[in-house]
């Protein structure tokens, strides 16, 4: 016996299965596009991210040893290392590792070249000079640095021992009073790929207020007198280094120190030959009255 349907019911039974079908389609492709979203959030998060901190000038933190200086004359500074600085009295590993890593040559000039990696200081652009090596890592060391040290440096010079510091620490302001040389050595870090290395032309007497305290001054110009401001500016349980001049002439490395309460304590450390300090170090001291 037949059914006998109406008609608006026989209607509904065609419209049905195509209707059922456009359903299908319509929910397989939500689906699909929910999931090719939620696969792609943590991508949209990370280029959001990264725009950020293109957008408020955020800099990778560290070095990025992507210069072909790097992968020069490899031998030449292990040999350096051994001979000169590991073989005397420096043993911090991660000043043993910069000296290894840092490439000297790239911071002499070309006449200079084939002493890029001996043990002595060199003469650079402006009558100023690089110094040895030993000097460096010496220096280096006794700042005792960490990962997150903050680092002024007074006396850019050709830069080279700002990338050693920079090696190890997390940041490092260096200042130089010669234009030409602040210039130069902006542009020769930038371009090895420094980027926790911030340069400027100045007087270092008057240290770097905007960007203070620090946890190491590291000092690479003699001065008649110890400046202030670097103390004010040294965080407590800081240290720093810098040659000192004597009145009779001769020059000391000493090694400054703050306790926790600002007491500051200093030591000669090693007699050394530096270019003078100038700028208001330079100036005759003020006479008391």
């Amino acid at each position: 016996m037949a059914a006998n349907y109406s008609e608006p019911f026989r209607k509904w039974m065609y419209l049905f299965p195509p209707l059922l079908l456009l359903i299908v389609i319509f929910l397989t492709t939500y689906a699909n596009n929910r999931s090719l979203k939620d696969k792609q959030k943590p991508a949209k998060a990370k280029a959001g991210s990264e725009q950020e901190q293109e957008e408020k000038g955020d800099k990778p933190s560290r070095p990025q040893h992507s210069h072909a200086a790097f992968k020069e004359r490899i031998r030449e500074r292990e040999k350096m290392v051994a001979d000169d600085i590991a073989g005397r009295d420096i043993n911090d590993p991660n000043v043993l590792k910069a000296m290894r890593l840092v490439p000297r040559h790239a911071f002499v000039r070309d006449r200079e070249q084939q002493l890029a990696y001996s043990n002595y200081p060199l003469p650079i652009d402006f009558g100023q000079t690089i110094s040895q090596p030993y000097i460096v890592a010496f220096m280096t060391q006794a700042l005792e640095l960490k990962p997150g040290s903050k680092v002024l440096e007074i006396g850019t010079g050709s830069g080279y021992q700002a990338a050693v510091c920079a090696e190890i620490a997390a940041e490092v302001y260096t200042i130089e009073i010669v234009k030409g040389l602040a210039k130069s050595a902006k542009e020769r870090l930038e371009k090895l790929g420094y980027p926790n290395v911030f340069v400027k032309a100045g007087d270092g007497y008057f240290g770097w207020p905007d960007k203070a305290p620090f946890d190491a001054i590291i000092g690479t110009a003699a001065a008649e007198r110890i400046p202030p401001p670097l103390i004010e500016q040294l965080k407590p349980l800081g240290r720093m280094i810098l040659p000192y001049e004597t009145d009779l002439g001769f020059q000391h490395l000493v090694l400054i120190t703050k306790d926790q309460k600002g007491n500051i304590s200093r030591k000669n450390v090693m007699p050394v030959r530096f270019v003078p300090m100038t700028g208001e170090a330079s100036k005759p001291k003020k006479s008391s009255k």
